[in-house]
């Protein structure tokens, strides 16, 4: 890696931390506050889900325009512009229709990882894919952990609207950092729809997009969706929701480190995710179990640990075989499947929480993690069979 590229990929990072955290400071607090201004669950849940919709409908198209002008930092720029308005829009409302518009407008911020992840790996060589996506999955995580705990206090302090302000702040931050890092060489790719539609049927881009997609069901149900309210129902305060969201998070930072790193090194892809997804489901299983706060931070961290085994490492086979120049487009095929849960998760639990409770939203989202759990078993060792010890070392290193 040269020193100019190196130098961009430390800003990059930087500003990544900026851009989830610019999303991320409301989120433990998002849905308590929508319930405070008399959202039912069925409306929580449009909210939550709202910001997966974009991305379902954005992230293919994005992909395919960054990877056809061979251009990436234009939507880096512009994924931070939309974060800040988002966040402006958020402090703004007074109305649960008005947070509908604001969590759409972050979706549409959110749409833009799809390029920012390309940007990063392109300032590393193809055989360290795996590594680069465990890199930007920890820088990810460490962001959130610091600002859902953040958003927790600063709301605690300055009530329910600070979160979003200061969410704005921030992306405006990032917007600067982001405004100095330079582009690794890319060719313009113009596809046709038979390449297209090539890259959208690779079995292995489908089978990693689809099990990416129940991991979105899980996390935006549980974490990003009603775990806060359950939090609040078993007495939490504004600040103890922030705490919740670091108990969260910090064990899916350390996790997504290890799996391109330490864990790399002794276990296969599949039996990463294999353990991943189990740890998640009796997580999420054991949430509506909980009768006080202690227990459901317990929860929090070991279904936290899972997912940070399962994403970082999908996220690095969805590329981990595609040529550079198509690297945006296959990746924007794997975040918008896995848009599908985002979008699907909260809207299907909000029904279920308005019929059955939150209880019925959790043991849906554990169901569907048992899925994933045989799903990753049983097919993931098919198309991505464990490397030689030297091979996995040097690709994780």
């Amino acid at each position: 890696m040269g020193e100019r590229s190196n130098g961009s990929m430390r800003l990059l990072l930087a500003a990544i931390a900026c851009f989830w955290s610019s999303l991320y400071l409301y989120v433990p607090t998002l849905t308590p506050y929508a319930e405070a201004i008399g959202a039912p669950m069925g409306m929580v849940g449009l909210i939550v889900a709202s910001y997966g919709f974009s991305q379902l409908v954005l992230r293919i198209p994005v992909g395919l325009w960054s990877d056809a002008i061979a251009r990436r930092r234009p939507f880096l720029l512009a994924g931070f512009v939309t974060a800040v308005l988002a966040g402006v829009l958020f402090a703004l409302s007074e109305s649960v229709w008005g947070l509908l518009a604001a969590r759409t407008l972050s979706g549409v911020s959110a749409t833009m990882w799809v390029v920012i992840t390309v940007l990063f790996s392109s300032y590393f060589p193809p055989e360290r894919a795996g590594y680069a996506m465990s890199l930007v999955t920890f820088a990810t995580t460490v962001s959130q952990l610091v600002s859902t705990l953040a958003g927790g206090l600063i709301a605690e302090l300055w009530g329910w609207h600070a979160p979003f302000w200061a969410a704005a702040l921030v992306g405006g931050a990032g917007l600067a950092l982001a405004g100095r890092t330079r582009e690794a060489g890319a060719r313009p790719v113009g596809l046709t729809p038979r390449q297209l539609a090539a890259v959208g049927r690779e079995p292995s881009l489908l089978l990693v997009s689809g099990l990416a997609a129940l991991y979105q069901f899980n996390v935006f149900t549980t974490t990003y969706g009603f775990t806060p309210n359950y939090a609040v129902e078993l007495g939490a305060s504004k600040a103890a929701l922030g705490w919740l969201g670091l108990v969260s998070t910090l064990p899916t930072a350390i996790a997504s480190l290890a799996s391109g790193s330490i864990l790399a090194r002794r276990f296969s892809e599949g039996q990463l995710v294999t353990a991943g997804a189990a740890l998640t489901c009796l997580g999420t299983l054991a949430i509506p179990l909980c009768t006080g706060l202690p227990a459901l931070f317990v929860t929090q961290a070991v279904g936290g640990f899972g997912r940070g085994l399962v994403f970082a490492v999908l996220m690095g086979l969805a590329i981990k075989s595609v040529p550079s120049e198509r690297r945006a487009t296959a990746m924007g095929f794997f975040q918008s499947i896995y848009a599908v849960g985002m979008f699907a998760g909260p809207a299907v639990a909000g029904v279920m929480a308005d019929s059955f409770g939150l209880q019925g939203a959790f043991y849906t989202a554990a169901a569907v993690m048992a899925v994933a759990t045989a799903i990753a078993g049983g097919w993931l060792p098919r198309f991505f069979p464990k490397e030689a010890p030297a091979a996995r070392a040097v690709s994780s290193s």
